[in-house]
Order: structure tokens, then C-alpha cells, then sequence
């Protein structure tokens, strides 16, 4: 009689393996939910902060300083956003109109310069100022700031209005994320003719994506990515349309001075020089010794004043030939 093949032990599981990995599996994908919903959330509350920061209250007037102004208001070149600001008329008779932009978490007084000190140097020599604040700041209104891509949309509104008000030229005049702002609506109006630009980015993605975690205290990854992915969609902008770098050509030839503190730790002046080296026949570079951001003003105030009044008026004497 033929005996039966020897088959393969049954190996049965023990009670409860089955059940035991299913919750280990869980648990980890449960973690990992959690971990991506609170950068998540981590990443939101610091991009809302970003885009609305604290607004700063206008505490100081041109009468403080003895200068005659009036109060103006006029739209957005978006049409939706009015903003408010000052015209300060000068005493003598007016050779230019200089239009003032301030940094991000400024307005119109930014103290930082301060703004109002040094309209008074240039009104005394028939410079016409306009001093505004950009949307979400001062006075004026808006959601939200966009550090430069819809505030060159306000900075266009200022400069249509200036030349539907005034017949003289129009100059620019910005620090920060005013002086980017600066060059990109000089790059799209060609009533602009000339520019002081303090303390600009060249880049407003690339300049986020190095400096991100200076600013947050937070891990480069994965909080940079998910910060620059969140801001566009909060806002309802496009990054890359903040890049003063890849339109200051459409500037050239009208002048442009940079300026720039050596010892700037929050923007490197290397960012001016970068855009000084694109057309050095007609973009000037002026690079202070000293530490701050946008501190060139207060620790250079003399030739701060005559460097920015000596360009406007290079700018105007070419014009005339």
C-alpha cells in the first residue's frame, strides 16, 4: 500500500499578529497625517502674519516739520483699491515731482528714513514730494500686502495721478520693498524718468526662498516649500512677478541709483549690485559703509541728500538736451 505524501505544515498565525500590524500601520499613517496637517497649519498662520502684518497708525504730519501738504486719495491701477497719501508742495517753483514709496509694514511717514526729513531737503530745492501708503498700510485701503506684486499696481495709480494733477517730470523714490516695487512700475510707465533705488530685492521668490528661515525661526524644509506654495494662494498673486531684475532693462536708459548699506543684514547689498551690473552706463551704485537696513539715510544724512538731489538733477538736465 502506497503511504501518503508528506505535505507542508499549516504554520497558523497566532491570534491577534494580523490585528497588531494592522494598528502599528495605522497608527503611522495616522502620525503622518498629523505631522503634515500641523506644518501645514504652522505654515498658514506664518504666511497670514507675512501678508498681514500689524499695520503701523500715521502719527506724524508735514506740519510737524513746518511743510505744507494736502490730503489726496486716488485709485489702485487695479481700479478696485483707493489709497491714500500727501502731496507736499515745495516754495519755491517746482522743477520735479518725486513720488515716495515705503518698505513692507511702512506708510506713507515710514520711519525707517524717515520720509518727512528728507522731503524737507528736497522740497527746499523745488522738488514737488508725494508720499502715499501702499495697500494694507496707513490709510489706505486693501486685504492683505502683497511685498511688491499688486503695490506696483498702486505705485502706477500714484504716478498717473501725479501726471494728471502736475505737467513737471516724475522721479521715483523707494526704499525696500518700495524700491523694488520702484522698478517694476518704472519698467511698465515711461512717465518715469529716473529712479532712487534703497535697499531693493531682486527677487522677491528667490529672496524668500534664502531668507525664509531668518524670518520664521522655522526649518528651511519642510516650512520654505510649504510657505512659498501658500502665500500665492492666500494672495491670489504670482511670485514671480515681484522680479525687479528681470525687468530693469525695459528701465535702461533712464538713470537708476542704488543704494545700499554694506552691513545690511536683512537684504545683502549684493542684491543692488546685481542690477547695478546690468546696464553700469546707467544704473549708478552707492554702497555706504555702516550696519541696519536702509540705514544709509540716517548715517549718511548730508551726502545722502545731495547724492539724491545731484541724480534728479542729472536726470533733468538730460532731459533738456
Amino acid at each position: 500500500m502506497l503511504e501518503p505524501m508528506n505535505s507542508s505544515p499549516v504554520i497558523k498565525k497566532r491570534p491577534g499578529t494580523w490585528n497588531k500590524k494592522k494598528i502599528v500601520w495605522m497608527t503611522g499613517i495616522i502620525i503622518i497625517l498629523l505631522a503634515v496637517s500641523v506644518c501645514i497649519g504652522i505654515s498658514v498662520y506664518v504666511g497670514t502674519n507675512l501678508t498681514k502684518p500689524a499695520k503701523k497708525a500715521i502719527e506724524v504730519l508735514p506740519s510737524d516739520y513746518e511743510m505744507k501738504y494736502k490730503d489726496i486719495e486716488f485709485m489702485s491701477k487695479d481700479e478696485q483699491t483707493k489709497l491714500s497719501g500727501w502731496v507736499l508742495e515745495p516754495e519755491v517753483p517746482v522743477k520735479m515731482n518725486l513720488v515716495f514709496a515705503h518698505g513692507y509694514k511702512g506708510n506713507r511717514y515710514e520711519e525707517n528714513i524717515p520720509f518727512l526729513p528728507l522731503a524737507s531737503n528736497l522740497l527746499a530745492d523745488g522738488y514737488r514730494v508725494i508720499m502715499f501708503d501702499f495697500r494694507y498700510a496707513g490709510e489706505s485701503e486693501g486685504e492683505m500686502t502683497t511685498v511688491g506684486v499688486k503695490e506696483k499696481l498702486d505705485l502706477l495709480g500714484a504716478i498717473d495721478w501725479t501726471t494728471a494733477h502736475y505737467q513737471e517730470p516724475v522721479g521715483l523714490l523707494g526704499i525696500s520693498m518700495g524700491a523694488s516695487t520702484s522698478i517694476l512700475a518704472a519698467a511698465e510707465s515711461e512717465d518715469v524718468v529716473a529712479v532712487v533705488a534703497d535697499s531693493p530685492f531682486s527677487d522677491l521668490h528667490d529672496y524668500l526662498k534664502v531668507n525664509m528661515p531668518v524670518w520664521t525661526d522655522l526649518p528651511n524644509f519642510p516650512f520654505t516649500p510649504l510657505i512659498l506654495s501658500i502665500i500665492p494662494m492666500m494672495a491670489d498673486i504670482d511670485l514671480e512677478e515681484a522680479s525687479p531684475i528681470s525687468v530693469v532693462d525695459k528701465v535702461s536708459p533712464r538713470p537708476v541709483l542704488f543704494i545700499h548699506n554694506k552691513g545690511d543684514g536683512s537684504i545683502p547689498y549684493t542684491e543692488s549690485e546685481m542690477m547695478a551690473k546690468k546696464d553700469p552706463e546707467n544704473f549708478a551704485l552707492w554702497l555706504t559703509e555702516g550696519e541696519g537696513h536702509v540705514k544709509s539715510f540716517e548715517q549718511n544724512s548730508e551726502e545722502y541728500v545731495e547724492k539724491v538731489k545731484g541724480f534728479f538733477d542729472g536726470a533733468l538736465a538730460e532731459m533738456k538736451k
